[in-house]
């Protein structure tokens, strides 16, 4: 972290953004909105789609968040996580598929996993305005060695991280212990200065671009956190929970 940080990250992020959980189908038909305006038209990962929403099959077992910006509403990013499937619990999550070469699976073999317990963060997408620095439009979320700053002028990424720390509290929700991602070569070390340790399971693929084969604890993540960084984890978390709460206590519709 910079040294003599001066930001508040609880009130930063408060003031700029809000987190919010797809628990609707109105919501979640927007993170589709979000991840088609990203991934199809911008930067054609996937074919543009005529009802501009990119969906795929691993959407049926994920739950997805989306980050709004505060006061207008307008979204930000999105950001989903993919469990295994209640019906076929063995069927490999997307990053068995692309990366089953290149695991060590003397590090860890996501298939003898507990698998309810395991799921993979995916499709994270950051709509174009907010990712406009050099280097950074050709990525759907991407890191940058300037995003905390300096000692002099500390910053903070509030984007990309609040995304992390949402689907880190959905997975503690669900009961997720394992997270597993594909990410840029420079996340474990832009993690780490938030107390977050990301771990290496495989050799590097090409993805959308280099991509590493890792993985993450979720308790290990909340218990380690830069003090500076669990206001933000505690804010983000009861958003999430608020959200939850509120659609629980919902009257079942009447048909």
């Amino acid at each position: 972290m910079p040294a003599a940080p001066a930001l508040d990250l609880r009130e930063g992020f408060r003031s700029r953004f809000e987190v919010v959980p797809a628990i609707s189908d109105d919501l979640v038909e927007e993170v589709y909105r979000v991840r088609h305006r990203v991934y199809c038209e911008e930067l054609g990962f996937e074919a543009v789609r005529p009802d501009e929403l990119e969906r795929d099959e691993y959407d049926n077992q994920a739950v997805h968040l989306l980050l709004r910006q505060a006061g207008t509403g307008e979204p930000v990013g999105c950001a989903r996580l993919v469990r295994t499937s209640p019906l076929d619990p063995h069927s490999p999550l997307p990053f068995e598929r692309y990366c089953a070469p290149s695991l060590d699976r003397a590090i860890v073999d996501p298939s003898m996993l507990p698998r309810g317990t395991i799921a993979e963060v995916s499709r994270l997408a950051v709509m174009s305005p907010y990712r406009r620095r050099r280097g950074e439009s050709a990525q759907p979320a991407p890191v940058s060695e300037g995003d905390f700053g300096t000692a002099e002028n500390p910053r903070f990424p509030y984007i990309l991280v609040s995304l992390y720390l949402g689907i880190v509290a959905m997975a503690g929700i669900h009961g997720i212990e394992t997270l597993f991602l594909l990410t840029e070569p420079r996340l474990a070390a832009h993690f780490a200065k938030l107390g977050v340790k990301v771990r290496q399971i495989g050799t590097p693929i090409e993805h959308r671009g280099l991509r590493i084969p890792s993985m993450m604890s979720v308790s290990g993540i909340v218990s380690g956190l830069d003090p500076y960084v669990r206001p933000l984890y505690l804010e983000v978390m009861e958003a999430v929970a608020r959200s939850l709460r509120s659609r629980d206590a919902e009257p079942p519709t009447m048909h």
